[in-house]
């Protein structure tokens, strides 16, 4: 039998992914923001009804392990130790997470700014991304839209005081197939109208911020409490395709034990696994996480851009069919 031994990456590939390492590490360097590593394994899980985490039994009879799908948790409790500014570099799991542009083990950037908030931290990402990119794609001028404009200029609809149906005759007016999506909330058609009339519609040639999301896609961060009130959140866009997601982090323990709470509430209703609390994470957030913002970026991407490839296959020295 032939086995396949060879990388899915090109050794030119891997030249650049390394030059962009090393351009981040300088980046943050230059910027006195502190490299940190954090553990892969932990005994709790992301309740997030969207991801899904890698369970990892112990042989001995020990306890299980989740696998990570973001440093995030254990980042914000080196914040509220006192750590300052901080960034890793690291792998992350998600399981089923398999397609042109994702991989279940990929690598991620995350980085942490007390003080910030997503206004500020969109400012520094955007130096991030120029400085990355500078002589391997040229950046036309960046774009900032919040939620609402993006929506209103894409796909003609106010995402915030459309109803279901109307959500549901956009969709249907732009031809697109809908097989059991949720009819009782909103959220699943507007990710659905993002996913597929806003993100290809977003200007090609640079970056693309998109912020103020809805309240109900919050996640962990801080909502604005205006009308209709607004989650303090952002996504990078570069040629329709997600590069970050950042947030000015929420720091109410209290609010964050119920967000979790109807994460896992969401979880039954869809019959998903049930996953133990950061308990850790949350007694962080009770001591005291100072105020911040945090984003995360996606590597792979990130040098997909730069090595000017259509797959995230290529630019992995052994993606998930090679590993």
């Amino acid at each position: 039998m032939m086995v396949d031994w060879r990388p899915s990456a090109a050794p030119a590939t891997l030249v650049i992914r390394a030059r962009l390492l090393q351009r981040i590490r300088a980046f943050f360097q230059a910027r006195d923001v502190l490299e940190v590593e954090t553990p892969l394994l932990s005994r709790a899980a992301v309740t997030d009804p969207h991801i899904e985490s890698f369970l990892v039994q112990d042989p001995l009879g020990g306890t299980p392990r989740y696998l990570h799908t973001s440093p995030e948790f254990a980042m914000k409790r080196l914040l509220a130790a006192g750590n300052g500014s901080i960034y890793q570099v690291c792998k992350v799991f998600r399981q089923g997470e398999a397609s042109r542009q994702h991989n279940p083990e990929f690598s991620m950037l995350e980085w942490y700014r007390p003080g910030f908030n997503h206004q500020q931290l969109m400012s520094e990402l955007d130096d991030l991304l120029r400085a990355l990119l500078d002589g391997y794609l040229p950046l036309a001028d960046t774009l900032r839209l919040t939620y609402l404009e993006a929506f209103q200029h894409y796909a003609g609809i106010d995402p915030f005081m459309a109803s279901i149906p109307e959500l549901q005759a956009t969709v249907r007016q732009r031809g697109i197939e809908v097989i059991g999506l949720d009819q009782h909330h909103k959220d699943p058609w507007l990710d659905l109208l993002m996913t597929h009339v806003v993100e290809p519609a977003l200007p090609p040639g640079g970056p693309v911020f998109i912020y103020d999301y809805p309240a109900s896609q919050a996640a962990l961060a801080r909502i604005r409490q205006e009308s209709p009130p607004v989650a303090e959140r952002f996504e990078l866009y570069f040629g329709g395709m997600e590069l970050a997601n950042g947030f000015h982090e929420l720091t109410d323990a209290v609010e964050q034990r119920q967000r979790f709470t109807a994460d896992l509430a969401s979880r039954e209703v869809n019959h998903l696994a049930c996953v133990p609390l950061d308990e850790r994470f949350l007694a962080a957030l009770e001591s005291g996480l100072p105020a911040c913002a945090g984003v995360a970026l996606g590597i792979d991407r990130l040098v997909m851009l730069a090595a000017g490839v259509k797959s995230i296959s290529e630019v992995i020295a052994f993606d998930d069919a090679h590993a």
